[in-house]
């Protein structure tokens, strides 16, 4: 790998800083400075699986080689880590994903610290617990030492003689202080199996939920205590800890909470109305707009994201009420993870609740009507049709085409009727598409509307395309009874004396091929020598289709 490859990335490093300092993360200049640091390190993972730097005063060095100088120490990444102890930096694969933008934080955070601060570099890489970052670090109170010179010697002596020049030359003990030498200690304090249950036991400790602890000691004491005023405080205390948890992005607290509650008004003893009512009225302000819109934005906006498991333990608690302001963010959503999880949770909502469903449907907001439509169609909601019948007559061509595609994968009853409805719509695509998925399911209730679209002037001035959509339709539909009219319009003269065009000719025999009688078999033979070539090969093709 070229060093100029790593300059590059050091470079993007040094302007991501720059990107993170001055825009909050929801800003472009800010998400594209992080996209172009993600993407320098996926080309450095292709040539090497780490990357490690010698640190300098004013340089980076790698393998040997600066790829990186800044003389000015308060703009030099070099010298931030210099200062503070770090003499080498290493980086590995999957640094980028997550760890890369704190990284940077942690960086521009020491530059700001006072000199007074009781925190510095060191203190807050290690607060940080980084996985894919390591780095060597020098006390810099012995840094200054003086080496021993080669050849030189140590003096040996007793260990009793050293003792007690030590003792000499050490200041006097102050009264009061208590120190270790007054005890007796043991070589070996503890056993090896000591050691390992002190170990567990600690870990055991920290890997303890301890706002889950609290919670539970929150819900046993609104169980046990039937005091109206320690109810009152404690559902104070619960409310009031719901924003925190947002906040902090526990969303599988706020889901506990949820789920507590509940068990709390069937178990609680001697509960007033007004601390029920409280209560139960919980679930239903998340799922109000403006509580949801906010969190759905903070979850669009932040820069980690909680897992997968903890949202869906939330958004499972949230009413019904809740799925047109789901509808709503969806398309609004710039991240596809969350994006994926609300669609998720707004399934849920939709298959449970058809009301609701209705109701999203009838939303003000284009958006929000499309992406409902498509969910229905997705889930294939029997009772979405009802909602989606004033959407055809939109003026917006791709929610109606949303629609129809919706109607088409439900095909209950009533979606059908609608897609007959849709065969005289003033779009083109959308009458396309009812008419060609009618043909497919053979839906003889269509076919009065087919036939006056084909016998009819309203295809006069129509597309190819669309002819032979509405004339495959009509014999698919119509079948044999319609035999005589396609007879006709293939024949030199058509229904009115004339000779019809060729499209419209073609088109009739590829209708009759739909009908795959003998009877039509035989008009199509009739007219297997017609003069036009565009009728000739249509005929040709329709006989194929009948068969023998």
């Amino acid at each position: 790998m070229p060093p100029q490859q790593v300059e590059e990335l050091l470079q993007v490093l040094s302007k991501g800083i720059r990107a993170t300092q001055l825009y909050l993360p929801n800003n472009p200049v800010y998400q594209r400075a992080v996209d172009n640091i993600r993407a320098s390190f996926r080309q450095i993972w292709q040539a090497t699986d780490d990357l490690v730097f010698d640190v300098g005063e004013t340089e980076l060095r790698w393998e040997d080689n600066v790829v990186y100088n800044q003389e000015q120490r308060g703009e030099s990444i070099a010298w931030t880590l210099y200062k503070d102890g770090v003499r080498s930096l290493a980086f590995k694969p999957g640094v980028e994903e997550a760890e890369i933008v704190n990284f940077l934080g942690v960086l521009q955070r020491a530059r700001s610290l006072q000199a007074d601060a009781a925190d510095d570099l060191l203190t807050l890489l290690w607060a940080q617990d980084f996985q894919f970052v390591s780095y060597t670090f020098r006390e810099l109170a012995t840094e200054n030492a003086v080496p021993i010179e080669a050849g030189d010697t140590i003096t040996s002596a007793p260990p009793t003689d050293v003792r007690h020049r030590v003792e000499e030359e050490a200041p006097p003990k102050r009264e009061g202080v208590v120190s270790i030498d007054d005890f007796d200690t043991t070589l070996y304090f503890l056993e090896d199996n000591e050691v390992e249950y002190l170990r567990k036991d600690v870990e055991r400790e920290y890997s303890q939920d301890l706002r889950r602890n609290v919670l539970s000691m929150l819900f046993d004491l609104l169980e046990l205590q039937t005091y109206g005023t320690v109810r009152a405080e404690l559902i104070s205390i619960v409310e009031n800890f719901i924003p925190y948890l947002l906040g902090a992005a526990d969303f599988r607290s706020v889901a506990v909470i949820l789920r507590e509650t509940r068990a709390i008004l069937q178990r609680a003893r001697e509960l007033i109305p007004e601390h029920r009512k409280t209560l139960e009225g919980l679930p239903a302000r998340l799922s109000q707009s403006d509580a949801l819109s906010q969190l759905l934005q903070a979850l669009d906006e932040a820069a980690i994201h909680p897992t997968e498991e903890e949202l869906s333990d939330l958004f499972q608690e949230l009413r019904p009420e809740a799925l047109s302001t789901l509808m709503v963010w969806v398309a609004k959503l710039h991240d596809p993870y969350v994006r994926d999880l609300v669609q998720g949770a707004a399934a849920q909502l939709a298959q449970a609740n058809a009301a609701e469903v209705l109701k999203a449907l009838a939303s003000e907001d284009s958006a929000a009507q499309l992406e409902m439509v498509r969910l229905a169609g997705r889930l294939k909601l029997p009772g979405a049709p009802e909602g989606m019948e004033p959407l055809l007559a939109s003026e917006d061509r791709g929610l109606k085409l949303a629609v129809v595609e919706a109607l088409t994968a439900i095909s209950s009853p009533s979606a059908l009727r609608l897609l007959e409805r849709a065969i005289d719509d003033g779009d083109r695509d959308v009458r396309i598409a009812a008419v060609r998925f009618l043909a497919s399911r053979g839906y003889r209730n269509a076919a009065a509307r087919i036939e006056s679209m084909v016998t009819g002037a309203k295809l006069r001035n129509a597309d190819l395309t669309e002819k032979m959509a509405f004339f495959e339709a009509f014999g698919a539909v119509v079948g044999a009874k319609g035999i005589p009219a396609l007879e006709k319009m293939l024949a030199a003269k058509g229904l009115l004396g004339r000779k019809e065009d060729p499209e419209t000719r073609a088109c009739a025999a590829m209708a009759l091929g739909k009908v795959r009688t003998t009877e039509a078999r035989a008009v199509l033979e009739r007219a297997a020598q017609d003069k036009d070539p565009l009728v000739r090969n249509a005929v040709t093709r329709a006989l194929r289709e009948v068969g023998t």
